[in-house]
């Protein structure tokens, strides 16, 4: 039997290197030998530990979204807050709030996505869980089927948090994963 090693395909693999993976080794691997070439050409950018642009952006984890290229950011300019479907939980809003009152953001952006993994989920996957390792997690699923009225929720959760002082400039959008475009989602009135 014949086996073909596969290269991964993801934005990784942009750097050509010889693959941790088809050695043996792990992703793991592959990315601690990637940051080794990096580090090989690093300099201290000096920076503040305090965005430039003054905002912190609140968005869904999935690996579609490149968000420093798809909103023009660079290094040092906001704060990246990730998750699953990038909703306002409990924690989102501790990091919004140590974003804002530490570390001096004023803005928030909220950045969904078409496509969306919970969008197919439920919270019976807690339930699953439960079943499955004999304890019922703590957290919840926050899943969706609507996801313009999801934003909305997550707009209406930082508005109305009080933890955080600076609520006047909070916008939301779904990014489109097949045009990259954003399209804003207004408040509910």
């Amino acid at each position: 039997m014949t086996i073909t090693v596969i290269p991964m395909s993801t934005s990784a693999s942009a750097h050509p290197s010889p693959s941790p993976i088809a050695d043996g080794g792990s992703v793991t691997d592959r990315l601690v030998e990637a940051n080794r070439r990096y580090a090989a050409d690093f300099t201290d950018p000096g920076m503040d530990a305090r965005p430039v642009l003054r905002v912190a952006v609140v968005a869904c984890m999935d690996a579609r979204l490149d968000l420093h290229a798809a909103l023009g950011l660079e290094l040092g300019d906001c704060h990246t807050i990730r998750n699953a479907g990038g909703v306002v939980t409990d924690d989102v809003i501790r990091s919004l709030t140590i974003s804002q009152r530490a570390l001096g953001t004023r803005s928030v952006v909220l950045v969904h996505h078409t496509g969306c993994g919970l969008e197919s989920l439920t919270e019976d996957f807690r339930h699953e869980l439960e079943q499955e390792v004999g304890q019922r997690p703590a957290w919840a699923v926050e899943s969706f089927r609507d996801v313009d009225q999801d934003v909305r929720q997550s707009m209406q959760r930082v508005r109305t948090s009080p933890f955080l002082p600076h609520t006047d400039d909070i916008r939301g959008f779904v990014f489109d994963v097949r045009t990259g475009l954003l399209r804003e989602i207004h408040p509910a009135s």
